[in-house]
């Protein structure tokens, strides 16, 4: 026979034992938990590490792009486009000529809905400039198939400029904003996200870009030749009804902020100009918009050294050489453009009546040339 105490005890012992048989299952899974929950934790550290590393850097690219971001650039004078406006016009050379100050918003890789969100997002968070040269391409009427490098633009995924125009391409642009590292990490190709981390810690790459200009100190290559192999019968560029309305909201844009846009066709390769099969076509649309809003448009195409390969990298880009030589022309084009409307400018305020008219009531002739005092 047990002890009494043993039986008194022996409920006591099974019901311990069956409380922690019942705690055990739920034991792994806070385990789990806490594991993802710090996973989580720490990919939203290290987004915001990345991202503050990419919007601290001072030089190349993100160095641009962080300037215009930050309103640090208000400059009178804005040159926006491709890589070809990004390789072709040194604001640097625009600036000695017209005393005025100029930065380049030139794009790799981008389409002309990308270059306008862009302008957009420059004029959101700068001073309006007084004009802006808008170069052309005959590719402009085509509008983006997909994103290129989207990294460059994860940081500042906030801008709703940029990100409208964004999910338009990429409707799954979201998850870039919202999830943290999926940008960084499915998006980023170049592995961006190391020089945010380097960013972080106040490094900076080496300097490229001159007031967003990006130079090219490439050579002529065989780039072109293989496109002429692989395109025998030449090449041909849509005409978007999408990439027009594009256009005009460019030009909208302008007019309503009171900017003086002038469309600019820098110089190409004289042989890329033939291969071109509707390059009239296209350009009789870059004429009709520019009769139809009054828009200058100042067409380089006939450029003295269009036919000489050491002043372009390709069919489509300069090299530094010829950037040079285009961006004194430009300038100086400027120069004389500006002069003319000071001029315009100084001849219609002396038509205006510096005296207003007082008497016992107005006629028609008295308002005609002294207008009526408040």
């Amino acid at each position: 026979m047990l002890p009494v105490e043993a039986i008194e005890e022996k409920p006591i012992a099974e019901e311990t034992v069956a409380g922690r048989r019942g705690e055990l299952p739920w034991k792994p899974l806070r385990r789990i938990a806490c594991f993802f929950g710090v996973i989580v934790l720490l990919s939203f550290v290290m987004h915001a590490m990345v991202t503050s590393g990419l919007r601290h850097i001072k030089t190349s690219a993100f160095g641009a792009e962080n300037q215009i971001m930050e309103g640090k650039v208000n400059a009178q004078i804005v040159i926006a486009g491709s890589s070809r406006a990004l390789a072709h016009y040194d604001p640097r050379t625009i600036q000695m000529a017209t005393g005025r100050t100029a930065f380049n918003l030139g794009r790799n890789g981008a389409q002309t809905d990308m270059q306008v969100a862009f302008l957009k997002a420059y004029l959101s968070h700068n001073r309006k400039p007084d004009i802006v040269l808008f170069n052309l391409d005959a590719f402009t009427f085509v509008t983006s198939r997909e994103i290129f490098d989207p990294v460059e633009y994860m940081p500042y995924l906030y801008d709703h400029n940029l990100y409208d125009a964004l999910r338009k391409i990429n409707p799954g642009i979201w998850k870039s904003r919202y999830i943290p590292l999926y940008g960084y990490v499915v998006e980023d190709m170049n592995f961006s996200w190391v020089l945010g981390l380097k960013g972080f810690w106040g490094w900076s790459p080496r300097e490229d870009y001159f007031l967003g200009f990006n130079p090219r100190s490439t050579r002529w290559t065989d780039e072109f030749e293989r496109l002429k192999t692989n395109n025998p019968n030449g090449v041909r560029f849509e005409i978007e009804p999408a990439g027009i309305e594009i256009v005009e909201d460019l030009i909208h844009v302008c007019h309503e902020r009171g900017i003086q846009l002038i469309f600019v066709y820098s110089p190409e390769y004289i042989e890329m100009q033939s291969l071109t099969k509707n390059r009239q076509e296209v350009f009789e649309h870059f004429h009709e918009l520019s009769d139809r809003f009054n828009v200058p448009m100042w067409d380089y195409s006939n450029w003295k050294y269009a036919g000489n390969r050491d002043y372009f990298q390709n069919s489509q880009h300069l090299n530094a050489t010829g950037a040079a030589v285009f961006s004194n022309y430009i300038g100086d084009r400027l120069k004389t453009y500006l002069a003319a409307e000071s001029r315009v400018a100084g001849e219609s305020r002396r038509l205006v009546p510096t005296t207003c008219f007082r008497g016992q009531g107005s006629t028609a002739a008295s308002d005609l040339f002294f207008p009526t005092c408040p």
